[in-house]
């Protein structure tokens, strides 16, 4: 069994018992259900640098990034970087997040919030929503063609997006439906860790323009996505790369100032 598998077996299980707490009329009694969400697709088409930043502890891959951080300083920094969204872990497990990361983020930004997690089940989409998230993730690998649609349908009755991960060009053909927003390649092999630029540039061609593109994993220079603009991408999740630092607002902040002024220079 590979990590991303045994990842899906705690989360299935984790659900159950989440569901056997927390009913879904507390969730739906949360502040956050009747409010307007804002979007990341609508950021990424508007923006030049495309950077998505994420609030990451740990992974499976590296024991630990960092934890000396408030999720505080780190939203409110990336936000005034210029980000143009946030992506909050939130599983304990394997990335040492939780959803009170979301609220904590929800309660500092006012930028669109991703809750980068592994959804098997609509009760967590009700969760995102009632923590402030404004999309959601669905990893092409782990679902089904039906659950991807079952689960986007809902998430888009509630308002959020849904940004769609995949890896291969067969879990993109099987994932292909309007309730998308935006499709995400994964540069990272969750089966075997590997990392590779190749991955996004080979799929590119493959996904509709209907859809944003986004580059994920992997993306740690200005290089890297200037040679993965051309292939038609707007987003960039950039995580390791900034949490691994002392300040990681800061180091968004002169990363986007920099790629700025590539773009600039070069258009």
């Amino acid at each position: 069994m590979n990590i991303l598998d045994r990842i899906i077996v705690d989360k299935k299980r984790e659900v159950i018992l989440k569901k056997s707490i927390i009913p879904v009329s507390q969730l739906e009694a949360s502040v956050f259900f009747g409010k307007k969400t804002i979007s990341l697709s609508q950021n990424l088409k508007n923006s030049n640098s495309g950077i998505i930043a994420e609030h990451k502890r740990r992974s499976p891959s590296k024991a630990e990034i960092n934890y000396s951080f408030t999720v505080e300083e780190v939203v409110k920094g990336y936000e005034s970087a210029g980000a143009c969204g946030i992506s909050v872990l939130t599983d304990g497990k394997y990335f040492g997040g939780s959803l009170d990361d979301l609220l904590l983020a929800r309660a500092s930004v006012n930028i669109p919030l991703l809750r980068k997690e592994f959804i098997v089940d609509e009760y967590q989409i009700l969760e995102a929503k009632a923590h402030g998230a404004d999309l959601i993730l669905l990893i092409a690998a782990v679902l089904t063609r039906e659950e991807i649609k079952s689960l986007s349908e809902f998430a888009k009755g509630l308002g959020l997006e849904v940004l769609l991960e995949v890896h291969n060009l067969e879990e993109l053909e099987k994932s292909i439906m309007p309730t998308l927003n935006m499709i995400g390649v994964n540069n990272r092999n969750l089966k075997t860790f590997e990392v590779s630029l190749d991955f996004s540039k080979q799929l590119a061609n493959q996904i509709p323009n209907d859809f944003v593109k986004v580059s994920e994993s992997g993306i740690s220079s200005i290089e890297a996505i200037n040679e993965l603009k051309p292939y038609g991408y707007k987003g960039f999740l950039i995580g390791e790369n900034f949490m691994k630092t002392d300040n990681a607002g800061k180091a968004a902040t002169e990363f986007i100032k920099q790629l700025n002024k590539d773009t600039n220079f070069t258009n």
